[in-house]
């Protein structure tokens, strides 16, 4: 997806980021579902109703993995199954659990549904197999609703086996946190086998959280870090940044607080990346001075400051940050300066960051403080500490952009739990922008696993990304002593960025704007002061 800005924009970029080509995986069973043909129905020959016996095979087997991994709760039928209708899918697993008020089930294994028409009408051969299995079943579909109803009832199948699996990575979760390493151990070698890091959102998501869970149960693995520090990780991740429309309109809301300031701006960012932001941002003043037809006399003048000594990758790749930011600011005639400060946390201050007095501080964290230790961790509490320091310096505006996840603090099953739900969102809203195979959204995807890893598999200092959501971001941020600013309006950017895609949904609560994908926040830009 471009980024909305037609001046300078790519250059900058292609300074920054340099592709390379990537091998597409395809799996074995691509194709399964593309290939039905319902309008086969009396005409087809015996080679083609061969090759549809052999794909329900396949599918078969796989459903007969899943359900023999799935352990029947041990309830009276007539006391208990009566009490809820059945539905035709697995999504309203969780909620039969929780309300049909079962005190005596077991920790691992799900309801098992009777209705097995509702699975897919699979045939005999389904039937069968379900039953050597010990299912109760009806009687069996006959070859007429087979084939009449066979793309419908296939696509039903495969997101049934897609709720399984994930239903199974959460037991594994549960078996880990119980200290039952061999049931974990057995569930995920058994799911490995049907995983497809190139699939659609949901098999990649499940290749992802099976890899960090594998992760965390190796106990001989060293659990480094240095992989969300690397260079890779760095170029995914301003990747993600720049074709996901819910991390871009994050930046272009906190951007807009920013020019909202005055006319001559001091930013300090503890965490600049690649400077996607601030591409953003010079080409917004370019495009606003060009609106408001201003004059040479009145120029708007932006300056920027970066710490390098702050996770930053060092001088030399924010120097090289610096020299594209300055060339693309020349190419659009904006006034603009920047400098990179070898600074502790105890040394910032007015003076050390040379503000002077006809110009306005702000502050950007822009996922920054996420990464930044708290409490739960260390004593040190970098996360308050910081955010006390910037208080300190009375800054006239403090933005933040966060992603909205619970993965802080969170037991470690909330935490698998939350990440199922955030990451499938987000993998899902990919696909509304940037295709599958795309070079970049390989990259993506590879720095996506990296964080679900490092949230997954890892405890204390190891684990660098400690997201919140936004309620607790307001609370940490009363505590330091900000107050809430009005959030900036994103006016015409929604459409040029999400290309009116009702997916994306943009809107303002509790005093922040969030950004989400069919009815899930991903994330939350806020002002404060």
């Amino acid at each position: 997806m471009s980024s909305g800005y037609p001046n300078g924009h790519q250059d900058y970029y292609n300074n920054i980021i340099n592709g390379r080509s990537m091998s597409t995986y395809r799996s074995p069973l691509a194709g399964i579902l593309s290939d039905q043909r319902p309008d086969l129905i009396g005409k087809r020959s015996l080679a083609e109703f061969q090759h549809h016996q052999q794909q329900q095979m396949l599918l078969q087997q796989q459903a007969s993995f899943y359900l023999r991994n799935v352990k029947p709760r041990p309830y009276t039928h007539n006391n208990n199954l009566a009490n809820f209708s059945i539905s035709p899918t697995l999504s309203s697993v969780s909620s039969m659990t929780s309300s049909s008020g079962l005190s005596n089930v077991p920790r691992y294994g799900v309801p098992v549904m009777q209705n097995y028409n509702n699975l897919g009408g699979m045939g005999n051969n389904y039937q069968n197999t379900l039953r050597s299995n010990g299912y109760l079943l009806p009687a069996p579909v006959t070859e007429q609703a087979l084939v009449t109803n066979n793309n419908e009832n296939n696509n039903h199948m495969m997101k049934q086996l897609q709720e399984l699996e994930k239903q199974l990575l959460t037991e594994a979760a549960g078996a880990i946190t119980d200290g039952k390493q061999d049931t974990a151990s057995e569930i995920l070698t058994r799911v490995s086998k049907y995983l497809n890091a190139r699939g659609t959102p949901e098999q990649r998501l499940c290749f992802y959280i099976t890899t960090a869970l594998k992760t965390r149960m190796n106990v001989n693995e060293p659990k480094t870090t240095s992989d969300l520090y690397g260079k890779d990780h760095i170029l995914s991740t301003q990747l993600l940044y720049d074709k996901s429309p819910c991390f871009k309109l994050g930046f272009m809301a906190a951007n807009n607080a920013i020019l909202e300031a005055g006319n001559r701006i001091h930013v300090l960012d503890f965490d600049i990346g690649n400077g996607v932001q601030y591409v953003y941002l010079l080409n917004e003043i370019a495009a606003a001075r060009e609106a408001r037809g201003d004059d040479i006399q009145t120029p708007f003048m932006l300056k920027l400051t970066t710490i390098a000594d702050f996770g930053n990758g060092g001088v030399e790749r924010l120097d090289l940050v610096g020299d594209n930011l300055k060339s693309l600011a020349n190419k659009l005639g904006v006034t603009f300066s920047y400098n990179v400060l070898n600074l502790k946390l105890c040394e910032i201050n007015t003076t050390s960051l040379a503000v002077k007095n006809d110009e306005v501080l702000v502050v950007n964290f822009a996922f920054k403080l996420f990464r930044l230790p708290d409490e739960s961790v260390t004593t040190e509490n970098l996360r308050d500490e910081v955010l006390r320091r910037v208080k300190g310096l009375s800054p006239a505006l403090v933005t933040v952009v966060e992603q909205e996840l619970n993965g802080n603090t969170a037991s470690f099953e909330t935490r698998v739990s939350q990440a199922c739900g955030y990451y499938l969102a987000l993998l899902e809203s990919l696909d509304a922008t940037i295709g599958r195979d795309h070079p970049d959204r390989v990259k993506i995807d590879e720095g996506l696993s990296r964080k679900i890893i490092n949230s997954v598999a890892c405890e204390g200092r190891d684990r660098v990304e400690r997201c919140e959501v936004f309620g607790k971001w307001r609370v940490r941020m009363s505590m330091a002593g900000f107050k809430p600013k009005a959030p900036s309006q994103l006016g015409g950017n929604v459409n040029s960025v999400t290309r009116g895609n009702s997916g994306f949904v943009v809107k303002e609560e509790s005093g922040g704007i969030s950004l989400g994908w069919m009815g899930r926040t991903l994330t939350v830009a806020s002002a404060w002061h």
